[in-house]
């Protein structure tokens, strides 16, 4: 399977799955993982969450911003689990001062996902970040894993957005 395959079910995988783990490391360097929805930045090319300091993973991501997000379809009766398409990614995390410009347009990301969560944007012990994509590595089933080209990522993700905003209402 060539590169080019591989990028379909990657699609896939960020159009379908509306949730993500999250994992960071807690103040004793342990893994702690969590799930987060998330929204996809199509201009920047990276994955954005809106968190609460209630959760452990939002203190740990303002702490240490080094982080991993792995999205992976659902498992299907009657199919092999380690078929699964997945895919791996480690991102640094970027906190966006509240109200800055790159608040506003994480907010509006997020919400062009999520726009039952209007009504959380304004509560100040929430947090908008940024992910930006350092490595990815792909499962798109059983016996193809592969390491992809981060800027090859990128560009799957702008282009998911062009055609996002070509498609009739």
């Amino acid at each position: 399977m060539d590169q080019s395959e591989l990028f379909n079910p990657l699609k896939e995988l960020f159009i379908s799955q509306r949730s993500a783990s999250l994992a960071t490391l807690t103040n004793q360097s342990l893994p702690y993982v969590s799930m987060v929805p998330f929204a996809l930045d199509a201009k920047a090319g990276r994955f954005i969450i809106h968190t609460s300091e209630l959760a452990a993973h939002t203190r740990y991501l303002l702490q240490r911003p080094d982080a991993g997000l792995m999205i992976c379809l659902p498992e299907q009766a009657g199919k092999p689990v380690h078929d699964l398409s997945r895919v791996s990614l480690q991102v640094i995390a970027h906190h966006p001062e509240r109200e800055s410009a790159e608040w506003q347009h994480c907010r509006e990301v997020y919400l062009s996902r999520f726009p039952d969560v209007e009504f959380m944007t304004s509560f100040k012990d929430f947090h908008f970040f940024s992910l930006e994509i350092t490595r990815v590595r792909q499962v798109a089933g059983f016996g193809s894993a592969r390491t992809l080209r981060v800027e090859q990522v990128i560009d799957q993700i702008q282009q998911l957005a062009e055609l996002q905003q070509k498609r009739p209402a």
